[in-house]
């Protein structure tokens, strides 16, 4: 009985190793821009806790990278506007993807935009470099057009685009939207926040 015990143990413990590993590998997959990683997360409906992850990661990179401008409070609010960010993108992308610019190939579901998009921002680890003085304003321009570039391959890969221009095409009507919106929040909150 010990004996099975100490074995279901291990293979507990193995089964979690085994799991950080595939995690890891994705994440670096993901970076990589490897097509067969989209599509096998936009499959994987048991990758939403892995995508949800890598955002968390991403965006806390991004907070130690700029620490030095915000402090630690930078961490957790950008953390949570990474989640909510990554949310409304991919409703905004699925929406205009399923909607507007379809190809008669493109089945696709929230959920699939969801996890492609959120292992999208695996290039966005590299942020934590930002806080090596003097590499800010590079690392996180690079981060920035790497992250754009698995975004568009994400989004071509959710909805079963053929053409990346289709796909770019989404991420730039989405973009224009939401900063359109970030604007008139900001416009509204900046009006109740001004002094009178």
């Amino acid at each position: 009985m010990h004996k099975l015990l100490v074995m279901l143990k291990l293979d507990r413990y193995f089964l979690k190793e085994e799991a950080m590993t595939s995690f890891k590998e994705r994440i670096i997959r993901a970076a990589k821009l490897d097509v067969s990683l989209y599509e096998e997360v936009e499959a994987d409906r048991g990758a939403m806790g892995q995508a949800m992850a890598v955002v968390v990661l991403s965006s806390i990179a991004a907070g130690v990278g700029s620490i030095a401008k915000g402090g630690l409070g930078v961490i957790l609010m950008g953390t949570i506007a990474a989640l909510v960010g990554w949310y409304a993108w991919a409703y905004l992308t699925y929406f205009i993807g399923t909607k507007f610019l379809p190809e008669p190939e493109t089945k696709a579901d929230f959920g699939e935009l969801l996890r492609t998009i959120g292992f999208s921002s695996s290039p966005g680890l590299i942020r934590v470099f930002a806080i090596i003085p003097g590499l800010g304003g590079v690392v996180f321009l690079g981060a920035s057009i790497w992250m754009l570039s698995a975004m568009i391959i994400a989004v071509r890969q959710a909805l079963d685009y053929k053409s990346t221009l289709r796909a770019v095409g989404v991420c730039i009507i989405g973009w224009i939207i939401q900063m359109l919106i970030l604007g008139l929040l900001f416009s509204i909150l900046g009006g109740v926040t001004k002094p009178v």
